[in-house]
């Protein structure tokens, strides 16, 4: 099976503003400037994939139906603004409730999950989000990892990115960054 690179983005802090624990669709606002690298990744032919942790829902905050609807109105966003995502994954669990997965950024239950189902060459791809749990997964696979930071980010993540990863400004960046670094 012929396998291609894919951009594994974040959704809280890297693509929609992070509202902690977002139940409503109402409360789903795109962060400036996301859709357009979303548009010039499908352009490509190039698949965006995201990637969350949804720890909400085990801790009773949200349901699964409420994380749906908000997954459906950040893509909705998104179309309207000629963008699209390919396919998102979400965990649902978080360690204290529902004990240990593979499935949780860092772990690369749902990356696997994607390559198999999209088959996605996991070292092809870019790994970006606004925490290192969303891009420290890089180093595992060979891929390229690249933290967009925003007011959520810990400094200690944005430190180890800049030694382990790739620190850029914006998601814009990063994609054109890892579009221009792609084997043809």
């Amino acid at each position: 099976m012929t396998t291609r690179p894919a951009a594994f983005l974040d959704r809280d802090g890297t693509l929609i503003e992070d509202a902690h624990y977002l139940s409503d669709p109402d409360g789903v606002h795109l962060l400036p400037g996301v859709a357009e690298p979303i548009a010039d990744l499908n352009a490509r032919g190039l698949l965006a994939v995201v990637i969350t942790n949804q720890s909400g829902i085990a801790q009773g905050l949200l349901t699964e139906a409420q994380y749906e609807a908000t997954r459906r109105r950040l893509v909705d966003l998104l179309a309207d603004r000629g963008a699209r995502i390919d396919a998102s994954y979400h965990c649902p669990h978080h360690p204290s409730v529902s004990g240990p997965c593979d499935c949780r950024k860092p772990a690369l239950g749902l990356y696997e999950r994607a390559a198999r189902d999209l088959a996605i060459d996991l070292a092809q791809s870019l790994f970006v989000g606004d925490r290192r749990r969303d891009v420290e997964m890089a180093l595992e696979v060979g891929g390229m990892g690249i933290l967009v930071p925003s007011t959520e980010t810990p400094p200690n993540d944005v430190h180890w990115a800049r030694t382990h990863a790739l620190v850029m400004h914006s998601l814009a960046e990063a994609v054109a960054y890892w579009m221009a670094q792609l084997r043809d």
